[in-house]
């Protein structure tokens, strides 16, 4: 299947679950995940139309964004574990980063931020899984607070992974409590669902879905 008859049926999906949860599908952005594609297929998919490409290495993001620096209006996501010293790559490219959860790499992305404030999500461990990142629900309103008080970052949400599962029903409790989290705290956006599970996301409130597999096949 080509890459546009991949996201021919994925649109058609998206499309579906907005419409199940009465929603307007504006209100729900495609995150193509390009970590580990090859220039020309992200090339291939802005020629598609796609604009919000997300990576998960610091350094093959810069590296990305300064080989793709021609195609206008491509926005650069940052979706993986960020170290202090990595920090200057994604505050010089990216668009948002959706796996904030610790103070000292805000502060690092505030400090080495040059531009329009850098748009970040909350990352949040909903399942206490050691193996991987984010703050405890807990954790939170405190770290959210810290963030809003740096200047050259803008909190607008809530990311999660939630346990994996082959049953994308098994997700929804997470997601909902996801939603219900980001409420509470006066945060608007929701950063959940990826090629498993994106259309339970998006029936729970997803206003960013997370899309690889599907979208340019496994990788090799």
């Amino acid at each position: 299947m080509s890459l546009a008859q991949r996201l021919a049926d994925l649109e058609a999906r998206r499309q579906a679950a907005c419409a199940r949860a009465g929603r307007d599908p504006a209100t729900v952005q495609l995150l193509a995940v390009s970590k580990r594609q090859p220039e020309s297929a992200i090339r291939e998919a802005y020629a598609l139309g796609l604009r919000h490409f997300g990576e998960n290495y610091a350094q093959e993001l810069r590296d990305k964004a300064d080989a793709l620096s021609d195609l206008r209006g491509l926005r650069w996501h940052a979706i993986g574990p960020l170290q202090t010293n990595k920090a200057k790559y994604v505050a010089k490219v990216a668009h948002a980063f959706h796996a904030l959860d610790r103070f000292d790499v805000a502060q690092e992305l505030s400090r080495r931020r040059t531009f329009d404030p850098l748009r970040c999500y909350l990352e949040v461990n909903l399942g206490g899984e050691a193996s991987k990142g984010g703050v405890a629900p807990a954790d939170v309103p405190a770290l959210a607070a810290q963030v809003r008080a740096l200047p050259h970052l803008t909190l607008v949400g809530l990311m999660a992974l939630p346990p994996l599962t082959e049953d994308p029903e098994q997700a929804r409790p997470h997601f909902r409590a996801l939603r219900a989290l980001a409420q509470e705290n006066g945060l608007p956006e929701l950063s959940m669902g990826t090629s498993s599970d994106f259309e339970v996301a998006i029936e729970e409130g997803a206003t960013v879905v997370r899309v690889g597999t599907l979208l340019f096949g496994e990788r090799s």
